[in-house]
């Protein structure tokens, strides 16, 4: 039995994507709080949501008087608090390569690409559209290229990321993948990606936690 969770959640954020993955995957009770990213000049800059999360980021997690910002933190704590299903292997060694991959999304391909980067490229470098979608394109197929290399040079490459049941690393990729896709990155390449994804998108979780079945998106 799960306490009620609360996520503060933009439909669109890959990184609020992950965790309503890592929630739905566990069969979780959860409510989302919608923090639009855009309108209003950005509604993750008012104060009060500032005083819960003063990266001014989303997502938030509560969970009961208890805030957790940064998503790789809630996936952890997600799988500590309920462990089952789990999201992380047993074997040490194994969950140092499931954590290495979700990094390599998170900590290095994501934030490269994230809103805040573009608005900044556009708004205060006066790069163009062109230039913004170039700047993205790099950086998202670089990083997709080391992640496809991690996963198909891999025995212990599965189904999913890691073996035959979704984990953290999974959480981190769909999402990312999804937003390429959005802004036409090319992919062709990246065949071990694109069929972890598609075995992603058969989980009624999974399908749940995607961007168009949010109560948020437009």
């Amino acid at each position: 039995m799960s306490s009620k969770l609360t996520l503060y959640s933009y439909w669109r954020s890959s990184a609020s994507y992950r965790v309503r993955m890592a929630l739905n995957l566990k069969g979780l009770d959860y409510s989302i709080r919608p923090v639009h990213l855009v309108r209003n000049g950005g509604e993750q800059l008012d104060p009060d949501y500032a005083r819960l999360n003063p990266q001014r980021l989303v997502p938030t997690l509560i969970d009961g008087s208890s805030v957790i910002t940064q998503s790789l933190a809630m996936l952890e704590y997600l799988d500590e608090r309920w462990p089952d299903p789990p999201l992380l292997p047993e074997r040490a060694l194994a969950r140092a390569r499931v954590r290495s991959i979700a990094s390599a999304i998170a900590c290095d391909l994501h934030p490269l690409n994230n809103l805040r980067v573009l608005k900044y490229l556009v708004g205060e470098l006066n790069v163009d559209e062109d230039g913004k979608l170039g700047w993205y394109r790099h950086w998202t197929e670089t990083g997709l290229a080391a992640v496809e290399a991690m996963l198909s040079e891999s025995a212990d490459t599965g189904r999913f990321c890691h073996g035959q049941q979704p984990t953290i690393a999974d959480c981190c990729l769909l999402p990312q993948v999804y937003n390429a896709l959005r802004f036409k990155c090319d992919l062709t390449a990246f065949g071990t990606v694109r069929r972890i994804c598609a075995a992603l998108e058969e989980l009624e979780p999974v399908r749940q936690a995607a961007p168009e079945n949010q109560p948020d998106a437009e």
